[in-house]
């Protein structure tokens, strides 16, 4: 038997906004495919043949031998989904379709598929592959939510082993945890991996860091859960103490990070981050109270907060890389001014900018759809570069033009990045 995983390409804020590329001075970077079909991979028995394709890399709607088309996908890469779906199906091939997007809206991928996997795949998957080879695949499966410790490590060797000329990321994503028990207005994870923080083991963590070393590959942690207090950062600073203590200082090139755990988490940890080789952190803004209200021009405390969360990472001796999100209903029009002042007064060296975009699934969703707010479910669009819904104080059209602005303005006197290496220059957009 064989079965063909399929990661479904989606729209760029470059390819979205070519006009980026004249502006920012920045490599546009192209990162791995998530870690959904490599940890179905992982589960997947010897007896099954695997054949993997990247969309975005080459056109994955051509013909193939596989007994079964498994695919997993987030909401910008939908539509496209539906179209390989329909493909395949057409070519008489039994597909299943799993991932943030098919767990969100089961009901609208059924369409295009033959079975649906709604929530974590890996304790349904050895039953399916079972039902697909007595030719009996279930139109949907439930999630089992697994004993981490119990998982084997992802098969990350099915997308390296992939690479070549024009694609070759310095890094993957490595998981800490699962799940999440907040409830952030635009987050997908606490209903596609429970609300429970699930950790794995350290010795599984390290052994995912392992595979990617042999690799020549480092490992970026995105997940900001893993600094909850409690158990998520004691298994963050157990990870840098391994690090520290076998000499891989370069095992990591960035941590996943909000403003309100930088506050929230010691100085001492965070030093201890750097010390382990962390100098960048992924600073993820728009979800949390302090970077929702910072820049609205009425909350002097949460901006306040919000330099007091950037200077402790210069303290901390990391570099801020701040992803800024625009659009919200208490922004307006000098919402972008107070954005590239903030930038500019603390110090920021390397920023994004996003739209505020309601993924399905997550709670701002659910709010748009019952004040029937949402102005499309052009599913290419929900990608954080274009404006999907009605905003409470701007036009699409001024969000759209700000989100230009900010991008354009920020970078303007940026241009020594030209000169940088490589690693410095990349970031995504």
């Amino acid at each position: 038997m064989k079965i063909l995983f399929v990661y479904p390409r989606f729209q760029r804020h470059a390819q979205a906004h070519p006009e980026l590329l004249e502006f920012v001075p920045m490599n546009e970077y192209l990162g791995s495919p998530s870690l959904g079909l490599a940890c179905i991979a992982a589960v997947t028995p010897p007896n099954w043949e695997i054949e993997f394709r990247d969309d975005r890399l080459t056109p994955a709607d051509t013909p193939t031998d596989a007994d079964l088309v498994a695919l997993s996908f987030f909401t910008a890469a939908a539509s496209r989904a539906f179209q390989l779906g329909d493909y395949f199906r057409a070519q008489g091939k039994p597909t299943v379709a799993g991932g943030i997007f098919p767990t969100a809206m089961p009901e609208d991928t059924q369409v295009h598929f033959d079975s649906v996997v709604v929530g974590e795949g890996d304790g349904v998957w050895p039953q399916l592959l079972r039902d697909a080879e007595a030719k009996s695949l279930k139109p949907r499966y439930d999630s089992i939510p697994c004993a981490l410790d119990t998982l084997p490590l992802p098969k990350v060797s099915l997308y390296i082993d992939r690479e070549g000329p024009g694609f070759s990321p310095d890094d993957y994503p490595v998981q800490l945890s699962r799940g999440c028990p907040l409830s952030c207005h635009s987050c997908i994870l606490p209903v596609s991996m429970t609300k429970t923080l699930r950790e794995y083991p350290l010795a599984q963590v390290i052994g995912q860091l392992d595979q990617l070393a042999r690799k020549g590959k480092r490992a970026c942690l995105t997940e900001d859960t893993s600094w909850l207090p409690g158990k998520g950062n004691r298994l963050l600073s157990a990870l840098f103490d391994h690090l520290l203590a076998t000499g891989q200082e370069a095992a990591v090139s960035y941590v996943g990070i909000s403003m309100p755990m930088i506050l929230a988490t010691p100085l001492a940890l965070l030093q201890k981050a750097r010390r382990a080789g962390v100098d960048m952190f992924y600073l993820v803004g728009g979800f949390d109270p302090i970077t929702m209200r910072a820049f609205n021009g009425q909350d002097p405390q949460a901006l306040s907060r919000a330099h007091a969360a950037i200077a402790k990472c210069h303290e901390a001796g990391i570099d801020p890389y701040t992803s800024f999100l625009y659009g919200q209903d208490d922004d307006d029009e000098g919402t972008v001014d107070r954005m590239l002042e903030f930038a500019a007064t603390s110090g920021i060296k390397k920023a994004e900018f996003a739209i505020f975009t309601p993924y399905p699934g997550t709670p701002s969703w659910k709010r748009l759809v019952a004040e029937d707010r949402i102005l499309t479910r052009d599913w290419t669009l929900y990608n954080d570069a274009n404006c999907v819904y009605r905003p409470a104080k701007l036009t699409p059209e001024q969000v759209t033009k700000g989100y230009l602005r900010l991008w354009r303005e920020f970078y303007a006197d940026k241009r020594h990045f030209l000169q940088e290496s490589q690693e410095e220059r990349t970031i995504q957009f």
